[in-house]
């Protein structure tokens, strides 16, 4: 029996454009990708607590790293006792004197009153004697002291009971409690920062990377803890400059990864407005085509089980 080579040479022929077709699609190349969420030490502690392990998964609260907070502690309760002296300070301004205190104050006017009399008698009495020879100037320079001295007391003692008695005036009310505010937003930065020394996840997904070990020094601002948020992954691929004029943001492009079957349509979310490498205008026309624009194209909900750095590729119109 003769092979009907009539019918295999055009199927032949067909495979081959098929390939070379599917072999000149324009592709973008990259990988997958989800969100990296960076968390950093607000302060250089040591790490007291790492409780959850890398590439576990991680919700939103969880603790995943504990830095020593005894210093900070101790600041907080220094800004709690300036609070509450600040506030204790302001009420007493409000409640006023005592009667007590007005009752007092009264009893010293009342006993400065009657020292200066006396001294006045007495002063009298030295001018008296001292004017027959009875008595000495030093002894009527001594009573004008003491008289002097009595009087001024007086004064002051009337002074304070009128202070008591008008009360606290509204200036010193507003003082008081602008201190008071000062106080309490200094006492809830503290806590804030308290807080900060428990590092917690922000975000459902999985915790990546920890930097360091229990029992290390951190650096202030330095990484501690790495988290990959539990989004949807998207295609982080590189376009050629030929077909960078022809995708914009919107787009939908289609998604293969290597290893799986199936394709996604994909949206580019974002596409770089400048070259990855040697800017263009230090390259001739032929050298431009070779620049690379980063581009992040989102996949659709159905690709939510694809493993974050599988190797990815975007056709291009």
């Amino acid at each position: 029996m003769k092979f009907p080579y009539h019918f295999f040479f055009p199927l032949l022929i067909s495979i081959i454009l098929v390939g070379c077709l599917q072999q000149t699609v324009p592709s973008a190349l990259g990988a997958l990708q989800r969100d990296r969420v960076v968390l950093t030490a607000t302060a250089g502690e040591i790490i007291l607590e790492q409780p959850i392990r890398e590439g576990s998964p991680v919700h939103v609260g969880d603790l995943l790293v504990r830095l020593d907070d005894t210093l900070q502690q101790a600041i907080v309760d220094q800004a709690e006792v300036e609070t509450a002296r600040a506030a204790a300070y302001l009420e007493q301004l409000r409640n006023g004197p005592r009667r007590e205190e007005i009752a007092a104050a009264g009893a010293r006017v009342i006993s400065g009153e009657t020292l200066l009399k006396n001294a006045e008698l007495a002063l009298e009495r030295t001018r008296t004697l001292q004017s027959t020879k009875a008595l000495g100037q030093a002894d009527l320079d001594q009573a004008v002291a003491r008289h002097a001295t009595e009087h001024a007391s007086l004064l002051v003692a009337r002074d304070e009971l009128r202070l008591l008695v008008n009360g606290t005036r509204p200036e010193e009310l507003k003082q008081a409690e602008a201190e008071l505010k000062a106080a309490q937003a200094h006492l809830h930065q503290q806590r804030t920062l308290l807080k900060e020394y428990h590092v917690t996840a922000t975000r459902e997904g999985w915790l990546d990377s920890l930097p360091w070990n229990v029992g290390e020094r951190v650096s202030k601002g330095s990484p501690v803890a790495i988290t990959l948020a539990s989004n949807t992954p998207y295609a982080r691929v590189y376009i050629p400059e030929p077909y960078r004029a022809q995708i914009k943001v919107g787009d939908t492009l289609t998604v293969r990864v290597d290893g799986v079957k199936e394709h996604w349509p994909g949206t580019v979310r974002w596409i770089a407005t400048e070259a990855s490498f040697t800017p263009y205008y230090a390259l001739n026309a032929e050298e431009r085509t070779r620049l690379m624009y980063l581009a992040e194209v989102q996949l659709p909900e159905t690709a939510d089980d694809l493993p974050s750095g599988l190797p990815a590729q975007v056709e291009l119109p």
